[in-house]
């Protein structure tokens, strides 16, 4: 067997050192793979995934690390690894492959094309030998090479076939699939969106539909705006079931905080135990929210929780504070081996502190049998409610609590001293620009400036690294940019809304300077000028097979509806000039959101803003006397919220907010706010109960 040549070892992504050491030929994308494919006539094995990603760790270690396998890979074909949190564009476009040839996508995705890069085949994952139904990786690597050599006509009429129906989605994205453009928007929006979503929703566990069962936030964030806003009860209540049930179970780390990607089941007991940045900084965003609808101590304590663990262990406290991508699934070769718990391992953990240990059993439902897989070990949820473990145990509640609490904090020292779970150390600027927003939002809302002013670090070392002239770059690797290259429409719109949410939660218009240097930049090189709609690529960036339309939510929200919010709050804000993209996006997916606000949530969200406009909170006079009165307005749920700070004696504050600062005069000597809701706007007030009675009125 001729010797490999693996050409990963320079890579800076993490996902791709992973695969450095396989015995495959391994390319990163770039010329030299494509070069090479079409001088040998050899077709492409494109295998897309990422560093969390549990499925792709099991597929490298049937396949990748099999040297018979990878000599096949290298006698066929040219094969390439990619990481899709690096490139993006390209997981999109291929993912259509899957989707087109009647499959689900997902990761890892592998990809088979001509020298030209056109798809004639795609799958997910492989296993090593036939299983359950699916073909042997083997025998597909070799019947897909014999039809590129003996059936080529065939082949290249497939791939093209399946690369004018990507071009023609890329087309369709702006209509979010096969929605008509234009529909009329109107009063009932949201009764429309939310009953399709409530006909999914888990009525005995929370969430939507069954196993595996995701957080989908956006879905969520459609219900509580129903459900609070326009006094929907089955909206409210079903938001608050899915925050209980998700805080309770295994998907919820009881020991650290912070929430896994997704759970297996259907009741968030058996989580898939990868932890990823964009999760959890949009479930942060949520609990804040279900803390000023509902009320009590519950959600937010669980917001601080997951910012504890944020801290902990997700900074990049050596280059600048910003956040790292993602936490591995498994360690020493098995998923989930890091968090679950036999009772030997309580035991070692508690000590010889009997009641104690009990108490944790009981809470947290550790048994002999555990309920992870075969292996006799637990994952640990909130089995038992505490009140029921005191009763049991003849203990006051105040007594369980602190019992549960030490055994809490030894557990977490003893699971402290085992192998740890890989981290993906890459700072994604979109996912940043997630966290920072939710960040200074919960900082604001829950009275801790401390995380306002991580938020400002991280985008600080975000904006020092990646944006040049307006244009946000894709990431950086131990505080250095990983190219020069501009990012994607999700690193642009993300990080312009963090810079407004930054803005709100500090009144420096500084932030708003380089959100406008960012949405005007992303209006130039991603929208769609003819027909309105923002592209993921940018004009300038690497010629692929299509140029697609970011219509649909996936983990994270669309890239286009973000590009819309950013463009309908700078324009209400400073600039009108950028309301018509942000509007042109929305109505030419607006049929498309009422059809499947499940794949379309966020945009549901933005059309709200479109039908009922935004609630503006202009705090007008010295910065001193608006803090009292900007803390009152973070306390209430205004989804469509702009909070502005003009300073009369600051122009930089005036310019910032030159359209709500119009007309709004100050008072000598004190700070006022105007609550404006359209075109009306209030008498000012002074004083902060004044101000949440008007912002609760409606």
């Amino acid at each position: 067997m001729a010797a490999h040549r693996n050409r990963l070892a320079a890579s800076s992504s993490p996902y791709l050192l992973q695969h450095a050491g396989n015995p495959v030929d391994w390319h990163p994308w770039g010329p030299e793979a494509l070069d090479k494919a079409r001088r040998e006539d050899k077709p492409i094995l494109l295998s897309i995934g990422y560093a969390a990603c549990h499925w792709c760790h099991v597929m490298e270690h049937e396949s990748f690390e099999d040297e018979a396998i990878a000599g096949l890979m290298n006698e066929l074909y040219v094969s390439i690894k990619v990481d899709r949190e690096e490139r993006p564009d390209l997981d999109q476009i291929y993912q259509l492959v899957v989707q087109i040839m009647g499959g689900s996508g997902g990761w890892p995705l592998t990809v088979f094309l001509t020298p030209d890069q056109r798809p004639f085949f795609a799958g997910t994952y492989y296993p090593p030998a036939e299983r359950h139904g699916m073909p042997g990786f083997p025998r597909v690597l070799r019947a897909l090479a014999e039809a590129y050599r003996t059936q080529r006509g065939d082949v290249l009429e497939q791939a093209q076939e399946i690369t004018r129906a990507i071009a023609g989605v890329g087309r369709r994205g702006e209509r979010g699939g096969d929605g008509e453009a234009g529909a009329e928007i109107g009063p009932d929006l949201l009764v429309t969106a939310s009953s399709k979503l409530l006909a999914r929703f888990d009525d005995r566990h929370g969430g939507f539909g069954t196993r595996p069962k995701f957080p989908n936030t956006m879905g969520l964030d459609v219900l509580l705006r129903r459900g609070a806003l326009e006094g929907d009860r089955k909206a409210r209540d079903s938001v608050e079931l899915a925050l209980q049930r998700m805080r309770a179970g295994g998907i919820w780390d009881h020991l650290r905080g912070g929430f896994a990607r997704y759970s297996t089941d259907e009741r968030w007991l058996v989580p898939h135990f990868e932890k990823m940045l964009y999760d959890n900084a949009l479930l942060l965003r949520l609990y804040v929210d279900g803390h000023r609808v509902f009320g009590g101590e519950r959600h937010a304590e669980t917001a601080r929780a997951l910012v504890g663990y944020l801290f902990a262990e997700m900074r990049d406290v050596d280059h600048g504070g910003a956040f790292f991508a993602s936490q591995d699934a498994d360690s020493e070769g098995h998923e989930g081996r890091f968090f679950v718990f036999t009772p030997a391992d309580l035991r070692a953990a508690v000590g010889a502190d009997q009641g104690t240990e009990e108490v944790a059993r009981r809470f947290f439902g550790i048994t002999e049998e555990g309920n992870f897989e075969d292996s006799g070990a637990t994952v640990l949820s909130e089995a038992e409610p505490i009140e029921r473990v005191a009763a049991a145990m003849h203990l006051t509640i105040p007594e369980a609590r602190t019992a549960l609490a030490e055994a809490s904090r030894r557990m977490l020292a003893y699971r402290e001293r085992r192998p740890r779970p890989l981290r993906d150390d890459k700072v994604l600027a979109s996912w940043n620009g997630l966290m920072i927003g939710a960040l200074a939002e919960a900082g604001r809302a829950l009275g801790e400036p401390t995380w306002v002013r991580a938020a400002e670090e991280a985008f600080a070392t975000i904006e020092r690294g990646l944006v040049k002239d307006g244009r946000v770059g894709r990431y950086l690797k131990e505080g250095r940019a990983a190219s020069d290259l501009p990012g994607f429409l999700d690193d642009q719109a993300y990080l312009g809304n963090a810079a407004l949410d930054l803005y709100e939660a500090t009144g420096a218009p500084r932030y708003v300077a380089t959100a406008l240097a960012i949405a005007r930049a992303m209006v130039a090189h991603h929208e769609d000028a003819a027909e309105g709609g923002f592209y993921f690529a940018p004009d300038d960036g690497e010629a692929l097979i299509a140029r697609t339309k970011d219509a649909f939510d996936q983990a994270i929200p669309s890239g286009a509806s973000m590009a819309a919010l950013l463009c309908l709050r700078l324009g209400g804000l400073t600039d009108p000039a950028l309301t018509r993209a942000g509007e042109r996006q929305l109505e030419q997916i607006a049929a498309a959101a009422l059809a499947n606000p499940f794949g379309l949530g966020q945009a549901v969200l933005g059309l709200d803003r479109l039908v009922r406009g935004s609630t503006d909170v202009v705090l007008v006079g010295p910065r001193a006397g608006a803090e009292a009165l900007a803390a009152a307005a973070y306390g209430v749920y205004l989804p469509n919220r702009t909070l502005a700070w003009v300073d009369p004696g600051d122009p930089a504050s005036v310019q910032a907010a030159r359209v709500l600062a119009e007309g709004k005069p100050a008072r000598a000597g004190e700070t006022v706010a105007y609550v404006c809701r359209g075109r009306a706007c209030s008498a000012p007030v002074t004083g902060a109960e004044e101000l949440v009675k008007l912002l609760r009125e409606g």
